[in-house]
């Protein structure tokens, strides 16, 4: 059974912000972001209005796969900090109402890990899953271990052993999930969350956290794994919350996680709700996805309805016991400017995100139209396929105009990874110096979404009119619309007088809600 505790009250009204610490702010010109540079750009969350950040992997790592192949949980990369730094960056964020997720990296480990290597050298070790005999995807043992080890994702990344949900005497590498090594790597995990949760740490997201139990249909040992977590979270830490990375927020949720994403993978239509949104061919593509025009483009030829069918699905299902995270991209999947898609098309997005009765999750630099980087080299395993690139949502954060766009003093050469060559690219100062510019917009969104709770993740939701413009109202009161094609549309209202709150391009004149391209509208019914 899930917890029946509630969760932190700030859950409720929470505004998501991702930073890749490599590539938000250098502060020391070695090329490569870290906690200090974060630190130094805390002033801009603040403003912008965001109270919880999510940091990707910042632990100890040979980076094989960007930090996500871990050789030290308890010790922070050298390239960001000491763990001295991590803690003022938490406390300096603390004191401007920004709370700090780390990314947890539950299911595997770094081949380089004294666990690993320990593993491989001793038969009697099981804190890795082993065969004695070849098994298809596993990989040969690298110690003086005979056989083979399972990985969870790169070769590099050996799954660490949470014990088979079915176990075989014909296949003994299938241990129960209540043998010692699965004991072991639970009560690690634990103690691994305990340390940073007692450093301050808000909480964590944690990687591929449906992975953790192997031949687990259904899930079922997987879920009674997190949901111990979870009751011992709110025995231990009532204030920390729990995101996955599931890509199934009903599932996660009932598995004991406060809050799942909506993915670009996951769920019994892998991702598709979510890829029906933003997906539009370019950027991160997997070859066997199949999918129409997502709804977000400018020829309007995509429908909201198959989001709005799987939100529904998941709202109902996780109601009272948790929330909903919807992403505008993140550090596997493409940027809203990705492709054909402009920086006019942006604020319609952002008026969607930061009005649907979900948490709002931005990638950083989406708020000031950061695009895709295409054609880019493979980073620290960022290629995942011949279309499929993470590297292009990975590029530096664009703070000022010059030089490496004010991410680092570094040539560029030494940077991470090159900046947007193109000239026309936007920057936070530049934009903050423009109140009509997509980051005013993103900021004036968030502030209305805080001053009018009607608007956030808990209220209610009815939707008018599923096409172009999507139209509906929050709680009873709040009228939305967003046309996010190039023409506009129009719809009849049986509402009284809509007084706007914040409207590009969007009017209500006798009972008809008239849209303009590219446009949204957020108007009080009260």
């Amino acid at each position: 059974m899930t917890s029946t505790r509630p969760g932190p009250d700030w859950l409720a009204d929470a505004v998501l912000y991702q930073i890749y610490p490599q590539t938000f702010a250098d502060s020391d010109g070695d090329g490569i972001g870290d906690f200090a540079g974060i630190t130094e750009h805390l002033e801009h969350l603040s403003w912008l209005g965001v109270d919880t950040v999510w940091l990707n992997p910042c632990f100890a790592s040979p980076f094989r796969d960007a930090g996500y192949d871990v050789t030290d949980y308890l010790t922070p990369a050298p390239r960001y900090g000491r763990t001295e730094d991590l803690v003022e960056l938490v406390e300096a964020a603390r004191r401007r109402g920004i709370r700090i997720l780390l990314d947890l990296v539950a299911g595997h480990t770094s081949d380089r890990h004294p666990w690993f290597l320990a593993s491989a050298e001793d038969p009697a070790d099981h804190r890795y899953i082993w065969s004695e005999q070849r098994v298809d995807g596993f990989v040969a043992s690298p110690g003086s271990r005979t056989g083979w080890y399972r990985p969870n994702f790169f070769d590099c990344q050996p799954a660490l052993n949470f014990g088979y949900a079915r176990t075989s005497s014909a296949e003994p590498w299938r241990q129960s999930v209540d043998a010692d090594g699965p004991r072991a790597n639970r009560a690690a995990l634990r103690g691994i969350m305990a340390h940073w949760l007692g450093l301050g740490i808000a909480g964590f997201r944690v990687d591929m956290a449906y992975s953790l139990v192997k031949d687990d249909p259904g899930l079922v040992e997987t879920a009674k794994l997190w949901t111990g977590v979870r009751d011992w979270l709110d025995r231990s830490h009532p204030q920390a919350a729990l995101f996955a990375e599931w890509g199934d927020p009903a599932a996660a949720v009932a598995a004991g996680f406060h809050a799942d994403f909506f993915l670009h993978f996951g769920g019994a239509d892998h991702g598709l709700p979510l890829r029906s949104l933003w997906n539009n061919g370019a950027g991160t593509v997997e070859e066997f996805w199949r999918q129409g025009p997502c709804y977000f483009e400018a020829e309007g030829r995509g429908t909201p309805q198959t989001f709005l069918d799987a939100w529904r699905s998941a709202a109902e299902l996780t109601e009272g016991g948790g929330y909903i995270a919807l992403p505008t991209a993140n550090h596997d999947f493409s940027r809203l400017a990705t492709g054909p898609r402009t920086a006019e098309q942006l604020a319609a997005a952002f008026a969607f995100l930061l009005t649907w009765p979900t948490l709002p999750a931005v990638y950083y630099g989406d708020e000031i139209g950061m695009r895709y980087l295409p054609g880019l080299p493979d980073v620290e395993g960022s290629v995942l396929g011949p279309r499929y690139n993470r590297a292009g949502s990975r590029t530096p954060m664009q703070w000022r105009p010059g030089p490496a766009a004010g991410f680092s003093s570094a040539p560029p050469e030494r940077l991470y990874l090159p900046v947007d060559p193109d000239p026309r690219r936007p920057d936070v100062l530049s934009q903050r110096a423009d109140p009509t510019s997509l980051l005013h917009t993103v900021r004036r969104l968030i502030a209305l979404r805080r001053a009018h709770p009607g608007l956030g993740a808990s209220g209610g939701v009815e939707v008018r009119h599923a096409g172009y413009p999507l139209v509906y109202v929050r709680s009873g009161r709040y009228l939305v619309a967003v046309n996010p094609r190039r023409e506009p549309g129009s719809v009849r209202l049986a509402d009284g007088p809509a007084r706007p709150l914040d409207v590009q391009g969007v009017r209500v004149v006798d009972g008809e809600l008239r849209a303009d391209g590219f446009s949204y509208g957020v108007f009080d019914l009260g």
